[in-house]
């Protein structure tokens, strides 16, 4: 599959949106109208010409599919294994780095 790039991802949103709606057969006014944007703003994000987030979450509400923003972005809280190993509780930030011990290199000669 390979690695795809912003440009790549943000065009196949807009297809795939695209096609969403013709298959309900709505028309891009109405579509537009019922988001609350232009129709100039859903042309563009439909082709993929760097739609805003706030463009995107209003079609998809519109559209009632909304709800599939969870697959793009999952809950990182639904870890079962890791729910074990920290005994339910919930992690409130990210761990530091550690500073690693220094310490002297042995030498020939020299007592410990």
């Amino acid at each position: 599959m390979g690695v795809k790039t912003p440009e790549t991802i943000s065009r196949d949103i807009g297809e795939k949106l695209e096609r969403l709606r013709l298959s309900r057969n709505i028309t891009q006014a109405e579509l537009a109208q019922d988001a609350g944007i232009s129709e100039r703003t859903l042309r563009r994000l439909e082709s993929g010409d760097n739609p805003t987030l706030d463009s995107l979450i209003r079609v998809l509400i519109s559209l009632k599919i909304q709800q599939n923003v969870d697959l793009l972005v999952p809950d990182p809280r639904v870890r079962p294994i890791e729910r074990v190993r920290t005994k339910g509780v919930e992690r409130q930030r990210s761990s530091s780095t550690k500073p690693t011990k220094k310490t002297k290199q042995w030498e020939w000669g020299t007592k410990k």
